[in-house]
């Protein structure tokens, strides 16, 4: 299941038109759709409700997987995270290069967010804070899933969340498990198509 398209806010994104990012978005799942998954960036409001799970408060890094063109980058960075806590996992080499250029101040890894142990390794030396997610979990075995949440928890410190958004109506990853906790989101309307929030905190 591939994620859909969406229609971001047309406000720019610290003074880039979001169209060119939907151009961009465009371009890349054209060429590799099982990489980009999504069609356009994250809405305006999906973004914030994202930002909304990380507290600013709690020391060390925010990990962001498939930032794209940075619009929950910039949610992010609106909630209270400073640049230089961010560690941005981005595979699209285009996208790295657009990322640097709008968050100087940020880590940008150009790495595979699926073997997150490894290209992790030499950049984060303290427990995250926060995991924040849009990559296109559908198109993975759940095996692959399961793996990915897990080294996501072991990066980050007890109970943080694992936030990830779905356009569909089952959660990416299993809601029931001995090892963790997970809750949802109310539906977020104003996106198109409507998307919903999954939060995953490791059990002690």
């Amino acid at each position: 299941m591939l994620q859909s398209s969406q229609r971001p806010s047309p406000r720019k994104l610290n003074g880039k038109d979001p169209f060119e990012d939907e151009a961009r978005f465009l371009k890349s799942w054209l060429e590799r759709p099982l990489v980009t998954g999504a069609v356009t960036p994250s809405g305006r409001m999906l973004a914030r409700t994202m930002a909304s799970y990380v507290d600013p408060r709690v020391p060390g890094p925010v990990i962001e997987l498939g930032p794209g063109t940075g619009p929950v980058t910039d949610a992010l960075v609106r909630r209270g995270i400073a640049q230089d806590r961010l560690v941005l996992v981005e595979y699209n080499p285009e996208f790295c290069k657009l990322l640097k250029r709008r968050f100087p101040k940020a880590t940008i890894i150009q790495g595979d967010a699926y073997d997150l142990g490894e290209t992790l390794r030499e950049s984060v030396a303290e427990k995250a804070a926060a995991t924040v997610s849009s990559l296109p979990l559908f198109t993975k075995p759940m095996d692959v899933r399961l793996q990915l949440l897990k080294a996501a928890q072991e990066a980050m410190h007890l109970n943080a969340p694992f936030v990830q958004f779905t356009y569909a109506v089952v959660p990416p990853i299993p809601a029931k498990s001995k090892h963790y906790t997970a809750s949802p989101s109310n539906r977020v309307w104003l996106n198109l198509p409507p998307a919903r929030v999954w939060v995953y905190r490791r059990h002690a």
